[in-house]
């Protein structure tokens, strides 16, 4: 058994947005959240600082500039993203390119890892301030979390926001990562880290912050398919490994393919397995 490469692990989370309501997940919170918190922004600047940090292929972002420039109409937004895997930066890139309403707003790209950013910020000693921050979905990759967000949250400028998105306490990863963590590989390379952990940071470093919970769901039906490549995929992504299926032991596959269909992890419905994919939206006071 192997880690996934990052060319495959962003194979194998296509897999998994594909069949899940991660991003449904996020447009609700869109349109129910993000115009009230995006509303104070800028503090009537000319300009609105945005970073993006671990943005992936920029779909989220480009969501949530739209939410700012109307809600800010005419204004300049400035976003800046950090994300060191180049195959996203360039679906990212694509995407702008075929954007015809951001006429506003100006990108830049530092393709390199939140630690790389950061070692960068503090050798040239000069500290860029943003109003909006976002780390979505990606603290799972971060070696030391605490630091990250202390760091990132010292980016901030006067009424800035700081935005993360994680894995609720209430959703099967949670469940599947405290209890059943024995059932996963050495292979996965990843944090097992929940909103509950996001907070304690947070109350550690005596800020603001509001948490708004959402459903979400993902279809792993396929993943008991014997010799399904999409359930194959799913798995990979699931367990950070290359081929999970194909070349874990038989009794560490069984073990985990059983600990999903726990009534903690994942519920039925019309006959399919869906596992719970509760997201905590995290909003952090500058």
């Amino acid at each position: 058994m192997r880690s996934l490469t990052a060319e495959e692990y962003a194979e194998a989370f296509k897999s998994f947005l594909d069949h899940s309501t991660e991003h449904q997940c996020m447009d609700e919170f869109n349109k129910e959240e993000m115009p009230n918190i995006v509303a104070g922004l800028g503090n009537g600047k000319s300009t609105i600082n945005v970073l993006g940090v671990g943005s992936g292929t920029g779909e989220q972002d480009l969501k949530m500039i739209r939410i700012m420039q109307a809600a800010h109409p005419g204004i300049l937004i400035d976003n800046e993203i950090i994300e060191p895997n180049p195959q996203h930066v360039a679906a990212y890139k694509e995407l702008v390119n075929q954007a015809p309403d951001l006429q506003n707003v100006s990108f830049l790209w530092h393709q390199l890892t939140s630690l790389e950013y950061e070692q960068q910020v503090k050798e040239k000693g000069a500290h860029k301030k943003f109003d909006f921050i976002h780390m979505i979905q990606m603290l799972y990759r971060v070696e030391d979390i605490p630091n990250a967000i202390k760091f990132f949250h010292s980016c901030l400028d006067h009424h800035g926001k700081l935005l993360i998105i994680i894995l609720s306490d209430s959703s099967g990863w949670a469940s599947l990562w405290k209890k059943y963590r024995h059932c996963l590989p050495s292979t996965d390379s990843g944090h097992y880290i929940t909103s509950n952990g996001i907070t304690d940071v947070l109350k550690r470093l005596g800020v603001d912050y509001h948490v708004y919970e959402f459903p979400s769901g993902w279809d792993i039906t396929e993943c008991f398919i014997e010799g399904d490549p999409v359930g194959g995929r799913m798995m990979d992504f699931l367990t950070g490994t290359k081929n999970f299926l194909g070349t874990a032991p038989p009794g560490l596959r069984r073990q985990l393919q059983e600990a999903l269909c726990q009534p903690e992890c994942s519920s039925k419905k019309d006959g399919r397995i869906i596992f719970s994919n509760n997201l905590s939206m995290i909003v952090v006071e500058s």
